[in-house]
């Protein structure tokens, strides 16, 4: 598992991490049942602090995407499959914003189209 963290973007780290872990379970780079690192071993890889982690570790299982089995450590989920689902979701909320956004600032939807292409 690589996770890529930009120090220098204004999106919170945990938010990185949860972005990143969706992306690798997406294309299939974490498998359902795969372990992933616990908390503790990611954090002092990515040199941050275990709560970090943790919260994005909880927003992940509040999804559903992976489970903490005590004493044996932290899994990808079996059913995966609702993450393209989420996260299209997700995406589209952002676009109508994005999209609601221009048209408050006066463009017309053909000119965001236009834009757009």
């Amino acid at each position: 598992m690589i996770i890529n963290i930009d120090y220098t973007k204004r999106c919170p780290i945990y938010e990185q991490i949860v972005t990143e872990i969706e992306r690798e379970i997406t294309l299939g780079i974490l498998k359902p049942n795969a372990q992933i690192p616990s908390v503790r071993t990611l954090a002092c890889d990515l040199g941050i602090n275990p709560n970090t982690v943790k919260k994005a570790y909880d927003i992940l299982e509040e999804k559903g995407l992976i489970i903490s089995k005590s004493t044996k450590g932290t899994f990808i989920s079996d059913d995966i499959s609702k993450i393209k689902d989420i996260k299209i979701t997700e995406l589209m909320t952002n676009l109508n914003d994005i999209i609601n956004e221009l048209l408050n600032y006066g463009l017309t939807k053909e000119e965001i189209i236009k834009k757009i292409k």
